[in-house]
């Protein structure tokens, strides 16, 4: 009963942190509710768009109305893991005269961590991500290092200039629970910013949720329940989302790889955090066939005859969601 109660009040207080964020975003509500929905189910989220659309004040925001430290790493061609997960310094005790080295944590060890640019920086930097994603802790000189707990790392690229960028590896890439695309405004948003930001105004955001509230929520998250037919149901997207095992002849004809059960995972877990954030206590087929686009989106590869043709791995998702 006691857990009930307070997985209510969390709940309700969902509500008041998105009208936080709307205070300084105007519009991107989707984009925001994925992020959230990211940080519910405990994984980490890639978010494209061309300059100028306030990913770098939107994911700050968040972190403002979740009162949580956050970091921002520029991603550039002469970044080095030492950057972004710290280095050891040579320091000496001024008691005995001994010297000694010591850890110097880096960025990484915040809550909330901005990659911004993921792609301007080589392979090598881009690793130094991956137990950090994955394993939450950092491996230095044969020691180990927790990380700040709750954890989220956003990874940002821009989908227009390619040239002295590496993209990212599947391998990479498959760890990121959420791709999620940002669009342009509407025209009304526009407006309403460029007459919000453009004036004196500055909106103070309210600190709404603590890192102890996100690690509980995190955890009740978990608790949502799903029914045995839409579990059977995101098997069957993933597994069709395979040319080799598909019964879908789009994906026969456009499709080299599908995804991975990872995928099937991400699914389900992230079903059950919008059921979190739409204040619901089950899951839901819209829950399933909303996320299937940000989830499958990274781990589905086409073939050259689709790239082609202009088809896209969303539109490989709608067809697999119709089927």
């Amino acid at each position: 009963m006691e857990t009930k109660e307070k997985y209510k009040a969390l709940v309700n207080k969902l509500p008041e942190l998105k009208s936080e964020i709307a205070k300084v975003i105007v519009g991107q509500s989707e984009v925001i509710d994925e992020i959230l929905i990211s940080f519910l189910a405990g994984g980490h989220c890639l978010l494209e768009g061309v300059p100028g659309l306030a990913k770098t004040l939107m994911v700050k925001t968040l972190s403002e109305a979740l009162n949580m430290q956050f970091k921002r790493i520029q991603f550039t061609p002469d970044l080095m893991p030492g950057d972004i997960l710290g280095t050891e310094i040579l320091e000496e005790d001024h008691e005995t005269g001994k010297k000694f080295f010591k850890f110097n944590k880096g960025p990484i060890f915040s809550n909330i961590v901005l990659a911004d640019e993921i792609n301007r920086t080589p392979p090598k930097t881009q690793a130094a991500l991956l137990e950090a994603m994955q394993e939450y802790k950092v491996t230095y000189g044969g020691t180990n290092y927790d990380l700040e707990k709750p954890f989220l790392i956003i990874a940002t690229q821009n989908p227009i200039e390619q040239s002295g960028t590496y993209p990212l590896p599947e391998a990479q890439l498959d760890r990121f629970l959420l791709y999620i695309k940002l669009a342009y405004p509407s025209e009304n948003e526009e407006l309403a910013v460029l007459k919000s930001t453009t004036g004196t105004a500055k909106p103070k955001v309210e600190k709404v949720f603590s890192a102890e509230d996100m690690i509980e929520l995190q955890g009740l998250a978990r608790q949502v329940h799903i029914d045995d037919d839409l579990i059977i149901k995101v098997n069957k997207i993933v597994r069709n989302s395979r040319p080799e095992t598909s019964t879908s002849e789009y994906v026969k004809k456009w499709c080299e790889w599908g995804a991975g059960p990872r995928a099937g995972q991400a699914l389900i877990l992230c079903s059950k955090a919008r059921a979190v954030l739409k204040g619901r206590f089950s899951v839901t087929p819209e829950d399933i066939e909303t996320l299937a686009f940000p989830i499958m989106r990274h781990r589905i590869t086409l073939n050259f005859r689709a790239e082609a043709e202009g088809i896209t791995t969303d539109d490989v998702v709608r067809e697999l969601i119709k089927n």
